[in-house]
């Protein structure tokens, strides 16, 4: 199989920035829906869903229901991954919208533990799970319709973008919250906490009306009339080939042909499980990969908002400074790390993005306990800024490459949504267990830290390098 990029006539820099800036401003609205949550579950809802005397077990319940969207994006990636890789990337990002926009609009409208008992916490988990069935199919679709719609030789660099709607999203949801901090306890637990829930109606408006102006991959157009055309002929070869045996064969032996199936013309294997059956060595690298990436990302924008307060004494509005100057600083730095990686592969930026997450793990903490504001934005910028945002920049890429064309989307977005339950939505519920009730065990916090990046670093020794590779080869896995 050949490495180098084909020598196609290359989409234009506008039309790529155009793709780009609606994949970035989907992408942002999609996770601001997905990542309210988490910051709600953090701060709100231990008393509204989840009231008990003991607050380690309130939070350790709430905390366990943002755990809950994670267990369903497995599902979103495969359902919308096989949806996209046969009826198109533009249609299954619309869906995944709808989906996403209506089920954080509800939240905002259930009614309190107080109201209405254990139905309310069921009612959350339920439309937790639409959401996570929703992202579960966005990320690998905003991803992908960018990669294949770019110049090959900056579709690393182009491909970031996108990527960087989580932050985006972390932006506008610390300024909304921002505004909800100033709210006394009681207006914040009967309506404050709804508000950032009920912009969902915005943001729905908008990401549709975006969305409606993409227009189809060349990539996956051609890929659509390769398969047609193979698939003609076949067919072709086998009606000749009947034609002649029909000619000496005799009447009944004809009749019982015509009544067998052609073995040729048997229901062809789905994209979703060639990913299982031809690509699972990539889907196992990608659980191995998304450890230096989630593990950090969901410790430091989840779980410290709830440590922080209970057990540091820290202030609940200085650590979202913390987090939205960390937002601010991650588009210059993606942009820095993705331009590299198209430069010199993906790997050596990988893998440097993990290992810095493994040097940082304890010293975070420890710039953490200081208390001081300064130290805890420099241990964000740097465990976040310089390791994690290496490895997200460049993860869209590295990730949709391992894949061929007719099942790029089921492989990126099963792969990574799989790995989202163990190196992701688990980590704020790992971690407050881990630290325990008085929340002194932070050590073994950061040695789970350093175990996740340890992971990652191995995995990109076994994984092979990408960003030269052809993203219009079909049916051929990549090892």
């Amino acid at each position: 199989m050949s490495v180098t990029a084909p020598a196609a006539p290359l989409t234009s820099r506008r039309y790529a920035w155009k793709v780009t800036l609606s994949s970035f401003v989907g992408n942002t609205l999609e996770y601001y829906d997905f990542l309210v949550y988490g910051t709600a579950a953090a701060i709100v809802f231990p008393a509204v869903f989840f009231p008990s005397e003991n607050s380690f077990v309130a939070t350790l319940s709430s905390l366990g229901t943002f755990a809950v969207g994670f267990l369903a994006r497995p599902l979103g990636g495969m359902f919308f991954g096989r949806r996209g890789d046969k009826q198109g990337r533009k249609s299954t990002l619309v869906l995944t919208l709808a989906i996403m926009g209506t089920g954080t609009l509800l939240i905002g409208f259930l009614p309190s533990y107080d109201s209405i008992g254990l139905l309310a916490p069921a009612l959350l988990v339920v439309l937790r799970l639409v959401q996570g069935f929703a992202v579960g199919g966005e990320w690998g679709g905003s991803m992908i319709i960018v990669l294949e719609s770019t110049n090959p030789r900056h579709r690393g660099f182009y491909t970031s973008w996108p990527n960087t709607g989580g932050f985006s999203a972390q932006i506008l949801i610390t300024l909304v919250f921002a505004w909800v901090y100033t709210l006394d306890d009681a207006q914040l637990q009967s309506w404050g906490w709804r508000v950032p829930f009920w912009l969902s109606a915005v943001v729905l408006a908008v990401g549709l009306w975006m969305r409606r102006s993409l227009e189809e991959t060349p990539v996956f157009t051609d890929a659509v009339a390769g398969l047609e055309k193979e698939g003609r002929n076949r067919s072709l070869t086998v009606e000749n080939l009947e034609a002649s045996q029909a000619a000496i064969r005799e009447r009944q032996e004809r009749d019982a042909a015509a009544a067998a199936e052609p073995a040729s013309q048997a229901p062809t294997r789905g994209p979703l499980a060639s990913v299982f059956l031809e690509d699972w060595r990539n889907l196992l690298r990608i659980v191995g990969l998304r450890f230096a990436e989630a593990l950090p990302y969901f410790l430091l924008t989840v779980f410290v908002l709830s440590y922080g307060p209970q057990h540091l004494g820290l202030e609940k509005e200085s650590l979202n400074t913390a987090i939205l100057i960390m937002a601010v600083l991650a588009f210059p730095a993606h942009g820095i790390f993705s331009w590299i990686s198209d430069k010199i592969g993906r790997r050596p930026v990988y893998f440097f993005g993990a290992l810095v997450v493994f040097v940082m793990a304890f010293p975070f903490f420890g710039l953490l306990n200081t208390g001081s504001f300064v130290l805890i934005v420099l241990g964000y910028v740097l465990m976040l800024n310089l390791g994690h945002n290496a490895i997200n920049s460049i993860q869209p890429a590295f990730f949709a490459e391992l894949f061929p064309a007719d099942r790029r989307y089921s492989g990126a977005a099963t792969g990574r949504e799989i790995a989202s339950i163990v190196a992701g939505g688990l980590t704020p519920f790992i971690a407050t267990a881990l630290a325990g009730e008085d929340g002194s065990r932070w050590q073994l916090v950061a040695l789970y830290v350093m175990v996740g990046a340890l992971i990652t670093m191995l995995t990109v020794w076994k994984t092979p390098e990408t960003f030269r590779r052809d993203l219009n080869v079909v049916g051929e896995t990549v090892r």
